[in-house]
Order: C-alpha cells, then sequence, then structure tokens
C-alpha cells in the first residue's frame, strides 16, 4: 500500500490501526495497575523488557549513533521512564488521574523542542500548556486525588523523561524505532532487574504467588504494547503527519478509566473528571498546533 497524498482522508484500514493502539495501551495501563500490585514496581519493568528484547534483540545491529547520545537517550526512554511509570502505578489508588498525568509529554515535547532545538512555539501552543497543567493542578485538588499527589507528580517527572528522550532522538534521525527499542530494552532489562533486586523486598515470594493473571500482563506489556503497538504507530507516522495522528491517542485514558470504573470499582469524582478532561484539551491544542506549523513549513518549502 502506497502512502496516501496529504491531506487525504484516513483510510478503513488506518482507522482500525487507530483503534488498535488506543485499546492496546488503554488495557495496558490497567494491566500494568495489576502488575504492580502483585510484584515490585522496578522488577515488573525489568520483566516487561526482558521479554520485549527477545521479540526485539535481532534488530540491534550497528552502526550506532554517537554512544554518549545514545545512552541518554535509552536511559531518559527506557528505565528511567518506564521505573517513574510503575512506580506511580505502584502509589495511585485513582488510576484515571494518573494516567491523564501520563499525557503531559505531549506538551512537555514541545516546549522542550522549544527550549532546547529552537523550534517555533506559536501561541495556541502556550494555551494548551498552560490549560493541561491546569488541568493536572485542578485534579490534585479533589478530595479523591489528593492522597495520589506523589504518585501524579511521579506521572509528571516519567512524562519529562519521556520529553527529553523524544527531543534528543529528533537530532538522531537515522536510527529505526525497532532499532531504539531493543537497544532500550538491552540496558533497561538488567539495569532495573538489578536495581529490584538490591532495592526491592520480597520479590522471590512474590514471584511465586502471583497468579496467571500477572504473567499475561507482562505479555501483554512487552509484546502487544512495546513492540506490537508501537510498531503499528511507527507504520501510520510513516504515512501520515504525526500532529494528525496523535490527537486521537488522547483516547487511550478514556478507555482505561471506562474499564477501571466498570471492572476496578474506581469512582471519578466531578473534579477529576473536569481536571482530565481539560488536561487532554491542552494537549490536544499542542498537537493540533504541531500540525498546523508542519503544514505551514510545508507549504513554505514549496515542491522539490
Amino acid at each position: 500500500m502506497g502512502k496516501p497524498a496529504a491531506g487525504s482522508p484516513l483510510l478503513p484500514l488506518e482507522w482500525a490501526a487507530i483503534v488498535g493502539i488506543v485499546l492496546v495501551w488503554g488495557i495496558n495501563n490497567i494491566a500494568a495497575k495489576y502488575l504492580t500490585h502483585y510484584i515490585p514496581p522496578i522488577f515488573a519493568g525489568g520483566l516487561r523488557f526482558s521479554v520485549a528484547l527477545v521479540f526485539l534483540i535481532g534488530f540491534i545491529k550497528p552502526p550506532f549513533p554517537d554512544p554518549k547520545r545514545l545512552l541518554l537517550i535509552l536511559v531518559l526512554i527506557g528505565p528511567l521512564n518506564a521505573g517513574l511509570i510503575y512506580l506511580g502505578f505502584s502509589m495511585v489508588h485513582s488510576l484515571s488521574a494518573y494516567i491523564v498525568s501520563l499525557q503531559l509529554w505531549v506538551p512537555f515535547t514541545a516546549l522542550f523542542a522549544w527550549l532546547i532545538l529552537g523550534e517555533v512555539m506559536v501561541g495556541i501552543q502556550l494555551l494548551g500548556l498552560v490549560i493541561a497543567f491546569g488541568g493536572i493542578a485542578w485534579m490534585t485538588l479533589s478530595p479523591g486525588a489528593q492522597g495520589d499527589i506523589p504518585g501524579i507528580l511521579i506521572g509528571v517527572a516519567a512524562s519529562i523523561a519521556w520529553a527529553l528522550g523524544t527531543i534528543l532522538v529528533r537530532q538522531v534521525p537515522s536510527i529505526k524505532a525497532f532499532k531504539l527499542q531493543g537497544l532500550t530494552a538491552a540496558l533497561s532489562a538488567p539495569l532495573m532487574l538489578g536495581v529490584a533486586f538490591a532495592t526491592e523486598k520480597n520479590i522471590g515470594p512474590a514471584v511465586v504467588a502471583a497468579p496467571l493473571m500477572v504473567w499475561v500482563c507482562v505479555f501483554w506489556a512487552a509484546v502487544l504494547s512495546t513492540v506490537g503497538a508501537t510498531a503499528i504507530m511507527f507504520w501510520l507516522v510513516q504515512r501520515r503527519e504525526p500532529g494528525r495522528i496523535m490527537p486521537y491517542f488522547l483516547m487511550t485514558p478514556l478507555v482505561s478509566a471506562a474499564i477501571s470504573v466498570a471492572f476496578m470499582g474506581e469512582i471519578i469524582t466531578w473534579q477529576v473528571a473536569m481536571g482530565g478532561a481539560a488536561t487532554l484539551a491542552g494537549v490536544a491544542l499542542v498537537a493540533l498546533a504541531e500540525r498546523r506549523l508542519a503544514k505551514a513549513e510545508a507549504r513554505n518549502q514549496g515542491p522539490t
């Protein structure tokens, strides 16, 4: 299937890919919460990358970018980001508020692109940043979410790590997605498992007592989410402008919230709902502004 013309309607296969990614990632959030209920969070992250490495090791081939820059990228998007995410899941009770905080990587990426790379930031992006961060602040003031403030702040830190890694990846465009994922897994698996055995207690008993569904969740996170959904996303952004695709992924927290309410007994207060809606609206503004900037840049460049 050839690359469609710019601005053309999304094809049914592309819509199916978007829906599949949103469902896989939405369920993966619930799986992460379930996983960290039974086994320590850093160990859970190490298991995820260990399984993913089995499927990605074949993509780890030279040449490699600058080692220092590559190592920084891998630390940011691998053990630091994943470690913080799983730690946050193990701490929070209000799952919906935490998952929304993980979407802040989009406005943080725009902010860091402006500060570090000197990319243009327009007024609508600044407005989106203010709305997104204001929505997170409003959620944390909810009586049901105040006990989760430390976990939500960890989610924000995870978003910062991922955004910084994304910015640095932009400066290394030659590295392919699967190769980057494989290198990330190769670094993260032994590092996170080492940290887990050095700092977390009762790993052995937790593994022995873990129900079968824990291992289903590990497989889901490693294969369907880390490898499968990310590969499909990479296929999409090769065909379409990232700013056109990204806003649809904001449905992911809604899938997770629906599952947590229906099957995990979570009660979402009006304040959390309003704060979450504001945050996602702000993130969408940033993503849509990036799409407009990309189109404007393409028009200015003209035909080649």
